[in-house]
């Protein structure tokens, strides 16, 4: 089981961008997305600097993003305790997805190889994002 902490305030995955080119349409990520992904990346290859997974694989995953300002300190402290937790967006998978994206290549061989997933959202005065992945069973392919 590998268990990482990077902290990096989660982004979520933004919708693709266009462009027209000569030969049709380009699709392309939002520069915040875009280097978000690739930092994530990047420190996650420091943290784990070995082949990435294969196989199949459960990620459980712990998105910790900054508590918006003007919160009362008891409204805070209860979210830091975990109590209150995020209903607001962005959704949980819309954080997943551009995680999961980061991380191809680097952690998995690709993220359909991921076939069972928790997600949880929570405020913290320290943004992070804590996971653990870990190999279930064998493939068969």
């Amino acid at each position: 089981m590998i268990k990482i902490t990077i902290p990096i305030e989660p982004i979520e995955q933004a919708r693709p961008r266009a462009v027209i080119m000569r030969r049709g349409v380009r699709l392309y990520d939002p520069v915040k997305v875009r280097n978000y992904k690739s930092e994530l990346a990047l420190r996650a290859r420091k943290k784990y600097p070995v082949e990435p997974l294969d196989g199949q694989l459960s990620v459980k995953v712990k998105f910790y993003r900054r508590n918006q300002k003007g919160v009362s300190k008891k409204r805070l402290k209860l979210r830091e305790e975990g109590r209150i937790r995020p209903t607001k967006k962005p959704d949980a998978s819309n954080y997943l997805k551009s995680f999961e994206d980061a991380l191809n290549g680097v952690l998995w061989k690709d993220d359909a190889m991921i076939v069972h997933e928790e997600i949880d959202k929570y405020y913290s005065e320290f943004p992070r994002i804590e996971f653990e992945v870990e190999k279930i069973g064998e493939s068969l392919d």
